[in-house]
């Protein structure tokens, strides 16, 4: 097995050599001779790889690496190699971005990546407050005093606590220490803030009663942290933001810090959902500074957003971390273009996720019908329309679904490979298995992903492809 193994890595091709045939010049002049050399040193890679595994019995011709690093370099090159179209039914899918930007927020951003007006007052000529349009939209949406914004929310939440309870202790129920994707911790961020954590509670239950034995001369602040990607059902309880609203004000200089996590600006009941909890209910209900993430029910770029009292954000800006944390000009011009529409109540019409919410259910049928139709040609497999349920996504309202019209594939195939297949498609299509079919949810499309998907199945579901 060693010696076979051994003579397929000896016969892979030298880099060298891929880079002078004949074919490869065309490669080049379409995607540049460094990226060509790039992606062809990584198909050799991935394939020497491979043969360690016991992957391949038979080395890759020279045709198929230089496919490979094709496929790849249009993958990373095209606009059309990084599309997906997502018929996976969770809206706000973190894999695919998030949430999709508004037409106004992508025009923006096209004007932000020449020479713009980011942060120069036009009266003066001086340099101005980069975020200045973002925060009188919130000011106005939120009834804080103050906002700003950094790159995300975990840098908010780190900001918050290095600027209010650097070395003191910060007191969190037990029930809100969470984590959520990619390992992110609440009390790895406490401790990277150089905040002390100081837990009360229980996991299921904690009082006021709690909170006030815990507070201390060394106290910096208290943090309520809504737990936005789970639910603890049945013997449980945990004081409100007003409950303990009125435990601080009996311990002047304490302020109160609410991580709303998505974060909301508008009722989610208008859908058919369950509240989150709102920014303005959340300062109105006595919190001297919160935070949440632009990129999810907000609809716009990775970012935290910060509102709150005026001297808390103005401390928060003169943090050295503001400067590390701080957002670039793509951001800025697309978050001031989401915005707008919050402020002019014309999101559902314009911001992806609440026109996919606000979408009735005959208008799915009518997609689904025609899309069961078009596969139905295939007598090979089994095309319908069923009900089923789109979630949000992004660990908001993680049990609560809205409903929604599927189209339902079985037959003769596995469908995991047909999903790779549809992974590797341009444009990528996302969807999901359930009984042994593929699900292609029609709620979270966006407009122009339905005809691609009319024109990109039938292939995809044929012998041919």
């Amino acid at each position: 097995m060693k010696n076979e193994k051994e003579v397929l890595l000896k016969s892979l091709p030298q880099l060298g050599v891929l880079l002078e045939k004949p074919e490869i010049a065309t490669v080049k002049s379409k995607f540049g001779a460094g990226m060509t050399k790039l992606f062809l040193r990584e198909a050799i890679s991935e394939a020497r790889d491979k043969i360690l595994k016991g992957k391949l019995d038979t080395p890759p011709s020279d045709r198929q690496l230089i496919g490979e690093a094709v496929k790849k370099l249009t993958r990373t090159s095209s606009p059309e190699g990084r599309r997906a179209i997502n018929a996976t039914g969770i809206l706000l899918h973190t894999g695919l971005g998030r949430a999709p930007f508004c037409d106004e927020a992508i025009a923006q951003m096209k004007v932000f990546s020449g020479y713009s007006i980011l942060q120069t007052d036009l009266g003066s000529g001086k340099r101005s407050l980069r975020e200045e349009k973002i925060e009188k939209m919130l000011v106005e949406l939120t009834g804080c005093e103050a906002a700003t914004v950094v790159n995300n929310n975990a840098a908010a939440t780190m900001l918050i606590l290095n600027t209010l309870s650097e070395y003191k202790e910060t007191i969190v129920s037990r029930g809100q220490l969470i984590e959520i994707g990619g390992e992110f911790r609440m009390p790895d961020v406490m401790q990277k803030s150089r905040a002390i954590l100081r837990e009360v509670g229980t996991t299921n239950r904690t009082h006021l009663k709690d909170y006030e034995a815990a507070i201390n001369q060394n106290t910096g602040a208290v943090i309520h942290v809504h737990t936005s990607n789970y639910r603890v059902r049945g013997f449980t309880g945990t004081p409100k933001i007003s409950e303990l609203r009125k435990l601080l004000n009996r311990h002047p200089g304490v302020p109160l810090i609410d991580d709303l996590g998505s974060g909301a600006l508008v009722s989610l009941s208008q859908f058919g959902l369950p509240d989150e909890p709102l920014v303005t209910d959340s300062l109105a209900a006595g919190a001297d500074v919160v935070c949440f993430s632009g990129d999810k029910l907000i609809c716009g770029p990775q970012s935290g957003i910060i509102c709150g009292k005026k001297e808390i954000v103005d401390r928060i800006r003169k943090n050295p971390y503001a400067r590390m944390f701080r957002i670039c000009k793509m951001t800025v011009a697309a978050i001031e273009s989401t915005l707008i529409h919050f402020v002019n109540g014309t999101y559902k019409e314009k911001l992806p996720l609440y026109r996919m919410l606000s979408e009735d259910m005959k208008s799915l049928d009518k997609r689904a019908g025609k899309l069961v139709a078009q596969l139905s040609r295939n007598k090979k497999i089994k095309a319908s329309a069923e009900d089923d349920s789109a979630y949000i996504g992004s660990g908001a309202i993680p049990d609560e679904g809205i409903p929604s019209r599927v189209v339902k594939v079985g037959g003769n195939f596995s469908p995991d490979e047909i999903s790779e297949k549809l992974r590797g498609n341009m444009p990528s299509i996302f969807c999901r298995i359930n009984d042994d079919s593929l699900v292609f949810d029609m709620r979270s499309l966006m407009p122009d992903d339905f005809e691609a998907l009319m024109k990109e199945l039938p292939d995809i579901f044929s012998l041919g492809k």
